[in-house]
Order: structure tokens, then sequence, then C-alpha cells
């Protein structure tokens, strides 16, 4: 699947009846996990039956497409599969049971809405009659066909409605083989070191920001609770967040495209990244890195250009001299590997020579000798090549 969004423009009346449309797919998905709470044994389709009911007993429910409606449910099971799924895990403590949460967004399949000629503008044809909007940045729409287009999802943000388009295509793109491996050990002092010692400055998004974000609070806090003051204060500081957040996900997606074209092995840390949150001390700065965002980026480029992507355990690599292979235990402060048989390195660049070593020796075992799910490149022989030249 490809997502492309596209920004809507309308009018204030227009967009006042885009709320009403997610508030009410927030109103069917959380009455179908509240039927669920209720009702022992609910499955599947037991919550999508119920959006008809809900449409026969809410005239206001039933304005939305029974297929929007459906979507709601279907994203209900989800948090109740999840929940299900969580508890026959028992490494995972906290279980996530499903909660009522307020919608942002509604989805329809493929009812409900309709695409002009040009494929500019959007207007939706259920009950509600939100009538057309215009879409800026809808301009790749015309490359795909009409019936490639699954879903389309209806988003309110700080700075206006988006339309998300789900088009059921493989991205793939034909890359020339460079040969060339990478491992990178993640770090809040720098984002990334790879085994050569090359590092890539940690942007710290937040907080570069953290001042601004400060004042804007305090605006919001002056602001007396329900008044048209305080609703723009509230704005402003969504706002904010929201360009922190665009700024984290340029940064993660434009470096893992990079290293991943650059490279035909990558080789990263598996990171329980929720539970190194859990330090009072680090969690800000964690979160601010957001190496879990970097990861699932890696693997997406992984699949784009046929490379392979490794993600290996990080026990004891960066108390592992990479030379030898003794132990030399170290405090976090301490910042230079330095071992009795002469090695002296970077820390990080130690533990990313010992990741390294581990991606290869996952690959000798014939981790990566199925082809690629795309097909469009064989990592058996991207495999072997490199296991000839590095000695894996």
């Amino acid at each position: 699947m490809f997502v492309l969004e596209a920004k809507l423009r309308g009018s204030t009346k227009q967009f006042a009846v885009i709320d009403e449309m997610i508030r009410t797919a927030g109103f069917v998905r959380n009455s179908c996990i509240r039927h669920w709470m209720d009702n022992r044994g609910v499955g599947q389709y037991d919550l999508s039956a119920l959006c008809a009911v809900l449409g026969k007993e809410y005239e206001w429910a039933k304005k939305l497409n029974s297929q929007a409606r459906q979507a709601s449910a279907e994203r209900a099971w989800q948090s109740i599969k999840r929940f299900y799924d969580n508890c026959k895990n028992p490494a995972i403590k906290k279980k996530g049971y499903p909660r009522f949460k307020k919608s942002r967004s509604v989805e329809y399949k493929t009812t409900g809405y309709k695409l002009s000629e040009d494929r500019q503008s959007i207007s939706f044809t259920d009950g509600f009659k939100a009538g057309s909007f215009r879409m800026i940045g809808a301009f790749d729409l015309n490359y795909y066909q009409p019936e490639q287009i699954k879903r389309v999802r209806i988003v309110h943000r700080a700075d206006g409605y988006y339309a998300q388009f789900c088009i059921a295509i493989d991205r793939l793109e034909e890359v020339e083989p460079t040969e060339e491996v990478i491992a990178l050990d993640v770090g809040l002092m720098h984002f990334y070191t790879d085994n050569r010692g090359n590092k890539v400055e940690n942007p710290r998004h937040l907080r570069k920001s953290e001042k601004a974000l400060k004042r804007l609070q305090k605006r919001v806090s002056r602001k007396v609770k329900g008044s048209n003051k305080r609703k723009i204060a509230i704005n402003k500081l969504g706002r904010k967040h929201l360009k922190v957040s665009r700024q984290r996900k340029d940064f993660a997606v434009k470096l893992a495209r990079c290293v991943v074209k650059s490279n035909d092995l990558v080789v990263f840390e598996k990171l329980m990244v929720r539970n190194m949150v859990k330090n009072c001390r680090l969690a800000k700065s964690i979160s601010d890195a957001a190496w879990r965002q970097f990861f699932e980026w890696l693997e997406y480029y992984g699949q784009v250009f046929g490379k392979i992507v490794i993600a290996v355990p990080p026990q004891y690599t960066s108390q592992e001299c990479s030379s030898c292979h003794r132990i030399v235990k170290k405090s976090l402060s301490e910042r230079t590997h330095a071992c009795e048989c002469g090695c002296i390195l970077d820390r990080d660049e130690n533990a990313s020579r010992n990741l390294l070593a581990k991606g290869l020796e996952y690959l000798s075992r014939g981790g990566h000798s199925r082809m690629n799910a795309q097909g469009h490149l064989n990592l058996c022989q991207i495999s072997e090549s490199l296991l000839d030249k590095f000695g894996g």
C-alpha cells in the first residue's frame, strides 16, 4: 500500500460538517468498544452488525456512509485484537486495555466520496452533504486509477484538514548494488555512530523548541476557559507541536533513505524503546530522538530498494571488545572503549562493529536466503556477495 496526502480547502461551514462526520465516526468506534465490554464473547462480525443497529437507532449516525461506519468498527476491533495479543505475550506487562477515544479522523472505503475528473477536488455523497473540497498537493493522484484507491481518510490536524488516499500499489525502486555494509549504534549524544566511526548529530527538535512551547503553554493557561482567545492559543500550541513532529519525521525519513540506498546491508539495534522511556531522567531525550520511527523507515526503505535490513539484539555490544571479544565493563559516562588487547575505540563505534558482526553471523545462517517479497532483487545473491567480501 502507498499513501498520498493532500490538504483540503473549503468554507468554515463545510469544515463544521466534517467535524460532525469525525464525531460520528468516533461515536461508532466507542460504541463498539462499549458493546464488547458489556457482552462476553463478542467478535469482529458482531461489531460489524452493530453498525447497522446504530444507524437505525440514531438518525444522525445513519447520515454517515455505511462503509465509513464499518471502518470505525474495524478500528475498534484492532484495539481489541491488540489487547488479546498482548495478553498472550508474557513479555508485555501493560496489556493495553481498549479505551474510549476522541476521534480525529473519519475513514471511507470505496463509497461515500467522489473525485472530480481532474482529481483535484473531492466531494462527499453521504447524508452529511459536506460538499466539494479543493485539494492542495493532489497532483500525484493522476498517476493512479480510481479503482486503485482503496480507502480515503479525512484527518483533522492543528493546521487544517487533510485527505489521505490509500493506494493499492507496491512501491519499487531499482538501484545498483553498492556492496557496502553499515551497522548503526544509536545514542543521545549522537543520533547514530556507524562501524566506520562516522557520526550523525542528534537534531534534538523538541529541546530546541522547548522555550517556545513553554511560552505558548503559559498563554493557554492565562486565558479564560471556553473563550475564543483560549481556543486560538490552544491552536497555536498545537501547531508548534505539529511542527516539531514533522521535523522529527522529515529527519528520520531522509536519513533512513540515504542510509539504505547507499548500503546493501544495514544492521541496527533491536531496542525496546517503550521500556527505555521508563527511565525518568532520559525519557524526554529518548522520545525526542525517535529511534523507533527511524528503525521503521529503515525497514520500509529496505523493502522499497530491495536491500537487507537486519535488527539484532544489542546485549553486550557496548561491553564486548570488537577485536578480541573480551568483556570490558564500563558505565554510561565512559565514552571510550579501552581493552587489554590494545584496542582503543569510541564506545559507540565499538558497539556498531559488534552489531555488524552479529548481522553477518545472521546472514551466514541463512537469515535472508529467501527472495524479497517484491521479487525484484535476489537477496540470496546479495547475501552471498557480502559474505564473500566481508568474511561473515
